[in-house]
C-alpha cells in the first residue's frame, strides 16, 4: 500500500517551498482553503430550483 509518512510529507513540502517560494505559500494555502470550504457549501446546501426554469409552468400573459 502507499502510505504517506512523515518523511514524504516533508519531502513534497520542501518541493513545493522550492518551486514557488515562500511568499506565494499563504496565497497557495487560502486559495486552497476558499475552494475546500466552498466545495463543502455547495455539497450541503439544498438544492435551489429556479421558478424561471420550469418547463411543466408556462405563464400566460
Amino acid at each position: 500500500m502507499m502510505g504517506l509518512g512523515m518523511p514524504e510529507l516533508i519531502i513534497i513540502l520542501v518541493i513545493i517551498l522550492i518551486i514557488f517560494g515562500a511568499g506565494k505559500l499563504p496565497e497557495i494555502g487560502a486559495g486552497l482553503g476558499k475552494g475546500i470550504k466552498n466545495f463543502k457549501k455547495a455539497t450541503n446546501d439544498p438544492k435551489v430550483e429556479d421558478k424561471e426554469d420550469e418547463p411543466g409552468k408556462i405563464e400566460k400573459d
